[in-house]
């Protein structure tokens, strides 16, 4: 068994949907694969995808993203959580895992999240740019700090599971040193969307060794007090050099993979 991951596939975009249906229908189907969100923000398109990649693998598990929880589109008057549940029944109806899954003395531990601006505060620019903050829809007067914690609290109880190796994975980014440090000022203003330092303790209290994460759309391999956080991002078609726009494998023959190995 082998253990994949990705994230941002971003099916809106037609080269991105036609990465997904080329992947091979037999190189992959004893291996696992952590999709750690936004798929698109449409359940059709979703849908979709969900069903390639199940007929590809032999079990997908699978966290929501921001973009997988935007309504702007949908015309349905849903909220954003109700949203939120109908892309894990999606998941669900295509055999999608949105649960913690145990195998070969692995345990895999998704982490739902947000953002709450423990990465700092946003500025006019960000409020102005951020299109969470106009497609998504939240109920009156519910903050970015209270969505934030409405998720990270669905984790809990987080009970240190009983495996050699504890792999989590979340959308969002757990800490906002993992970001690299030659990111340009200028496109800093975006690190209060990022993630949540609740996510950090979380992946702390349940064992974590390996942390799989998206949303910036930055590559990344990097090991902080004991943990290696990876980054698999496909991302936008026009994002080449920050993404890889491949399949990694992040375990194989028993083993977690270092970063010279996954080619």
């Amino acid at each position: 068994m082998r253990i994949f991951a990705i994230s941002d596939l971003h099916v809106d975009y037609q080269v991105n949907a036609n990465w997904v249906s080329n992947l091979s229908k037999t190189d992959y189907l004893n291996d696992i694969l952590i999709l750690a969100g936004d798929i698109s923000n449409t359940l059709k398109q979703t849908e979709a995808c969900f069903n390639m990649l199940a007929l590809r693998f032999k079990q997908v598990l699978y966290v929501p993203g921001n973009h997988d929880l935007w309504v702007a589109r949908d015309k349905t008057g849903q909220s954003s959580f109700q949203k939120f549940e109908s892309v894990r029944q999606t998941a669900l109806n295509a055999g999608v895992s949105v649960e913690p899954f145990f195998a070969d003395k692995i345990a895999i531990v998704p982490l739902l999240g947000w953002y709450d601006f423990s990465f700092g505060e946003p500025g006019a620019k960000l409020k102005m740019a951020w299109s969470d903050f106009h497609a998504c829809a939240w109920p009156a007067g519910m903050d970015q700090r209270e969505i934030t914690q409405a998720f990270t609290d669905m984790n809990e109880p987080l009970a240190h599971p009983d495996a050699e190796t504890v792999i989590t994975f979340s959308h969002f980014l757990p800490r906002i040193d993992i970001m690299p440090q030659q990111i340009p000022v200028r496109h800093r203003f975006v690190y209060p969307v990022l993630g949540t330092t609740a996510l950090e303790k979380q992946l702390r209290d349940v064992g974590s060794s390996v942390h799989i994460y998206g949303h910036s759309h930055v590559n990344r391999h990097v090991s902080v007090d004991g943990v290696t956080y990876i980054n698999n991002a496909f991302g936008y078609p026009a994002e080449t050099r920050i993404s890889a726009k491949k399949l990694i494998c992040i375990y194989d023959e028993g083993r977690i993979l270092e970063k010279h190995e996954q080619g």
